[in-house]
């Protein structure tokens, strides 16, 4: 992760895993939150190298905050835990699957999934579009990258 003066945010991570990882200019990786049992997909998140590292380490998801520009340990303030049970690279290294054992709600929300509102496409039948943006803006319009207090 690049701090604002364009200086590299120290970190732990394992040189060997950082020397593979393909990141965007702002030194981030998507992450993607799936439940390990059901394969259900819950979130998408962003980590650095620190993030990831605390991921590995600690069996709990780090992510880091694009907005308020600080890591959050998930379910820290709302006890919506994220247990990691594996991480995986994809075949890029641009992007992370993290296998977890979701506790509660995963989207800032209290919805069960991030995708759980906004469906485009359903059965192969197209979604209704206003619909879609109506429930968006009830939500608040907010990143779930970036949680809100209940998070």
């Amino acid at each position: 992760m690049t701090s604002t003066t364009g200086t590299p945010r120290p970190s732990s991570l394992d040189p060997g895993i950082a020397a593979r990882l393909k990141r965007g200019a702002d030194g981030l990786l998507p992450a993607i939150a799936q439940q390990y049992d059901t394969g259900e997909v819950l979130m998408l998140g962003w980590m650095d190298d620190e993030a990831l590292h605390r991921t590995l380490t600690t069996g709990r998801c780090t992510y880091w905050s694009r907005s308020r520009q600080e890591y959050w340990v998930k379910g820290d303030t709302s006890g919506h835990v994220q247990w990691v049970k594996s991480v995986a690279l994809d075949c890029d290294a641009d992007t992370l699957l993290v296998r977890v054992d979701q506790i509660g709600a995963a989207c800032h929300t209290g919805e069960r999934t991030c995708f759980d509102a906004d469906v485009l496409l359903k059965d192969g039948v197209p979604g209704s579009e206003a619909a879609g943006a109506a429930a968006g803006e009830a939500a608040g319009g907010a990143d779930c990258g970036t949680p809100a207090a209940a998070q």
